[in-house]
């Protein structure tokens, strides 16, 4: 029987969950599954999958999902999740699979009740869906890859870009969005290039979720005790995550500097001393850590999931303890041990086994998996 799959992904902006999907879909591809991918019609950075040989559906919107799918019982696997009513619609007909890319702590886990099967990106997300009295997960963490085949379209060159993400849907970002790139153009172009000292990186989107502001409100002050420490940020978010993200580095403002949005991630990593990740416990895996470390670039995480799943001690990076735990005492060792003369910066690229954790080949052998089971619960379930 030809193994079909119906994907759904109707998020209209590209983040980690937009580059699961695309590796996800290509891991299908691989094993042989027809693929049908319902997308936005404005995302068009999908396109490039039809290459590959998924078949991209465009639609306006989840009123739209039904009218693509077949009227037999077919296996639909959300990546972005619809209001429940839609899905119990879809579960009387279809097999339904949703991801959950984000853990459960603090959100309501109500929407996920409407799937038949649940597939977890970390053992970090599996312990928030069993916390929430979850039991319909697939067992096995489906953990991401480093995917760094992203189109530059650039000359090579690291430039600085907007820091915004504008929300149309607001009066003041509708107007900022005009006003903001009018005035930004006007701007010397600005080139990357490393300054002396240790160099630490953000490369993400900013956004709530990474708790940038509430880590730096902490880790600031301790940050300016080194004054060979810069800060590079790479990436961009809404008006009030930038402005809170400011707010709480302004004691150490001149060792920050702002690079916005790069397609170009892969170019970005080699440049930093080590990638300095969020706080933890809103995360769900972090698919820069394992960007990061495939480029040779070592982490600082703190001691707590899914970083633990994601970094090994002195091999690919180095734990500190929460801020929120001890102020940043922890934070302020590593940072001395770090700019000392003889200091260690353990090149990940080195401990293979863990890398190959996060390797195409492995995920591939994980959907292979959790999609034979998923496959086999759809034929031994009943349409209701």
């Amino acid at each position: 029987m030809e193994r079909i799959c119906y994907q759904v992904n109707l998020q209209t902006g590209f983040g980690g969950g937009e580059v699961y999907t695309r590796f996800f879909t290509r891991a299908l591809l691989d094993l042989g599954w027809r693929v049908f991918l319902l997308v936005p019609g404005r995302a068009t950075w999908w396109h490039g999958l039809e290459q590959d040989g998924a078949n991209i559906i465009a639609v306006g919107g989840v009123d739209e999902i039904e009218g693509h799918l077949p009227q037999t019982r077919s296996l639909l696997v959300f990546q972005t999740l619809p209001e429940s009513g839609l899905a119990d619609r879809l579960r009387q007909r279809h097999m339904l699979v949703c991801f959950a890319h984000m853990p459960l702590y603090g959100r309501n886990p109500e929407i996920f009740r409407h799937y038949d099967l649940i597939f977890a990106v970390s053992r970090h997300v599996i312990a928030s869906l069993q916390a929430a009295g979850m039991t319909h997960f697939y067992p096995e963490p489906m953990y991401g890859l480093a995917d760094l085949a992203r189109p530059s379209g650039g000359s090579g060159d690291l430039l600085a870009n907007s820091v915004y993400d504008w929300d149309r849907r607001k009066f003041r970002d509708r107007v900022l969005s005009h006003f903001y790139p009018a005035c930004f153009s006007l701007k010397r172009p600005r080139v990357f290039e490393k300054r002396e000292g240790l160099t630490l990186g953000i490369v993400s989107r900013l956004t709530p979720i990474k708790q940038f502001p509430l880590m730096f409100g902490i880790l600031a002050p301790v940050i300016r005790q080194f004054p060979g420490v810069n800060l590079e940020i790479f990436g961009s978010g809404g008006y009030a995550s930038v402005r809170d993200l400011e707010r709480s580095l302004a004691p150490v403002a001149n060792q920050v500097r702002w690079w916005g949005h790069q397609h170009d991630v892969s170019s970005i990593y080699p440049q930093l001393d080590f990638l300095l990740t969020g706080l933890p416990e809103k995360e769900a895996l972090g698919l820069n850590v394992i960007e990061a470390q495939a480029c040779g670039t070592p982490v600082l995480a703190v001691n707590a999931p899914p970083f633990t799943e994601t970094v090994v001690e002195g091999e690919t990076g180095y734990f500190f303890t929460d801020p929120r735990q001890d102020q940043g005492q922890d934070f302020a060792r590593l940072l001395g041990r770090l700019c000392a003369a003889d200091a260690h910066y353990p090149d990940p690229r080195q401990a293979q086994a863990h890398l190959a954790k996060f390797s195409f080949g492995e995920f591939v052998r994980r959907v292979s998996r959790a999609m034979d089971l998923a496959a086999s619960l759809a034929k031994e379930t009943s349409c209701v």
